[in-house]
């Protein structure tokens, strides 16, 4: 229950053992996991009013995995049932409601709470959660599990949106009453969402401009339908284990090799690479789109890397048809009919999409002052601002005791989302775990620990520093923030991942209590004792 704002008293406890902030991959891993760790006091705080994050949020037409299905589940639910190779996003949302059902996370889920602001409050040891609309909620510790797409763009930075009077669709807030046929039909941006959302409308549109900044790498992806046979097969125990981990040893491969390399090998064999790539695209356009201009128009001129790659056999083929335009013309400004470009010609539409991306993790603008609070007044935006994104193990930062990030500086290591936020929240639960054992009420990495594994991560990261802020530094990519960092991709790879949030030593930490101190006091005129207060006591050793 939310307390009513008011300071909180001595000796009192908090509303919650720990607090987990979203029910989207993440915080679903990190309820399991606290369940099979015998925490039964936590909550899940949901913004929205389902699990699921992105796949409850997103329902936009084509909407489905990129990845196959096998390979985007969690190792502890693993389904048989996928009714294609790349599952559509109905049934991805399903799967994890079927999943919060099955462990028994629903009464732990607190829908509709939007978390606004986390303060750290040292004279109790735990977290004062600011929700939107004035209630605080506290928690002893909290799990950040937000995900690593926080929230989409809801200015896409193009002058004039609020005087255009036509229908605007957003991939995260689709309109599927608003009627298609027939319609004009513009799509800004040519990233995941769009890629999906082209030839799924195409055929229903009268007509369509996609208007595109930078060209997408897409390649074919069909998605046939699983067979029944082959389900029953994936039933077999230990098989999608099996392969799922063959496929990550390949990634782990590939990325230990790019973070080991020395850097006289790593930039010919990058520049190579791409070169290659690119040549190899070009004569894929060429079977696959007719018109040579836009054959070239979507032809990049960077790594296949360098931005986040999509797959649809569709997309590309949207362009053949008589009623989609490929537009490279630079927005100037959105008019009330439509959208006027640079060349100053005016192009009417009934609905556009604002296909424009979200505010990302590895961001440092994500983390606005205030947002996060920790000890002695260190506000995590402030300090991303100052001091570039970091984390140890990407999870956790000296100064934000007793809280831990899911997707965080330098996390993603080439799997599948659930396979890192299960190995991140293994990091959390593992921690407030032997807090719980030890009756600590302060966990905080040790400021020497993080240094040294920030110190390492960010020597390991060369390579791909090289590859996106030099290499392809002329294309715009989340995977390279405005610092310049490529904090998004963990360099070392899934295994050294795995086995850093899982077998982190404690003494990496310093767990500690809230001890009872006796304030000295003047004596009082009646005699009576000075009252005894808690005073946080927080450098002891582990």
């Amino acid at each position: 229950m939310a307390s009513n704002g008011n300071p909180s008293t001595s000796g009192s406890a908090p509303d919650h053992e720990v607090a987990v902030i979203g029910a989207g991959p993440g915080g679903i891993a990190a309820g399991v996991k606290l369940k099979q760790a015998g925490v039964t006091d936590f909550v899940i705080i949901e913004r929205a009013d389902e699990v699921g994050g992105s796949w409850n949020e997103n329902h936009y037409p084509g909407l489905e995995v990129d990845i196959p299905s096998i390979a985007y589940q969690y190792s502890f639910a693993r389904n048989a049932n996928w009714s294609r190779l790349f599952a559509p996003g109905a049934e991805v949302k399903q799967y994890h409601i079927d999943v919060a059902q099955r462990f028994g996370l629903y009464p732990h889920l607190r829908f509709g709470t939007n978390v606004v602001s986390e303060e750290w409050d040292e004279d109790n040891h735990w977290w004062k959660l600011h929700v939107e609309g004035g209630a605080i909620i506290t928690a002893r510790f909290v799990v950040s599990a937000v995900g690593a797409f926080v929230s989409p763009k809801q200015d896409p930075g193009i002058p004039g949106l609020e005087d255009y009077q036509g229908k605007l669709q957003r991939p995260s807030e689709w309109d599927h009453d608003y009627d298609l046929t027939g319609k004009r039909v513009a799509i800004i941006g040519t990233g995941a969402s769009s890629v999906q959302i082209t030839p799924s409308i195409a055929g229903e549109v009268g007509t369509l401009a996609v208007f595109q900044r930078t060209p997408v790498w897409c390649i074919p992806k069909p998605n046939p339908k699983i067979p029944e046979a082959v389900k029953v097969v994936l039933r077999t125990p230990g098989l999608q284990a099996a392969t799922h981990g063959a496929v990550l040893v390949a990634v782990d491969l590939v990325l230990r090799a790019m973070s080991n390399a020395p850097m006289a090998v790593v930039r010919p064999t990058m520049r190579a690479v791409d070169a290659s790539a690119i040549a190899g695209y070009r004569g894929l356009l060429r079977l696959m789109v007719r018109d040579p201009q836009t054959r070239a128009a979507l032809t990049p001129d960077y790594g296949p890397i360098a931005k986040r790659p999509t797959a649809n056999t569709g997309y590309l083929l949207s362009f053949n048809r008589d009623n989609v335009e490929l537009v490279t013309t630079s927005i100037e400004r959105f008019t009330p009919s439509g959208i006027r470009t640079t060349d100053g010609v005016e192009h009417e539409f009934d609905m556009v999409v604002l296909a424009t991306g979200y505010h990302v993790f590895s961001d440092p603008e994500t983390y606005t002052p205030g947002m996060v609070v920790g000890r002695e007044g260190l506000d995590l935006g402030k300090f991303y601002t100052e001091h570039g994104l970091q984390a140890y193990e990407s999870v956790s930062l000296p100064g934000l005791p007793n809280r831990w990030t899911l997707v965080g500086p330098y996390s993603w290591s080439g799997s599948g989302w659930h396979a890192f936020v299960e190995m991140t929240a293994d990091h959390a639960v593992r921690a407030i775990s032997e807090a719980r054992r030890r009756g600590a009420t302060f966990v905080a990495v040790r400021e020497e620990a993080h240094d040294a594994y920030h110190r390492a991560i960010y020597q390991h990261g060369a390579a791909m520093r090289f590859y996106l802020a030099e290499l392809n530094a002329h294309v715009p990519t989340y995977y390279r923030n405005s610092q310049g960092d490529s904090t998004y991709i963990r360099p070392t790879g899934f295994f050294a991942a795995r086995r850093g949030h899982r077998r982190f030593p404690f003494s990496d930490y310093r767990f500690d209590l809230l001890r009872p101190q006796v304030i000295t006091a003047p004596p009082q005129a009646n005699g009576a004792k000075p009252k005894r207060t808690r005073r946080a006591k927080t450098d002891s050793p582990a």
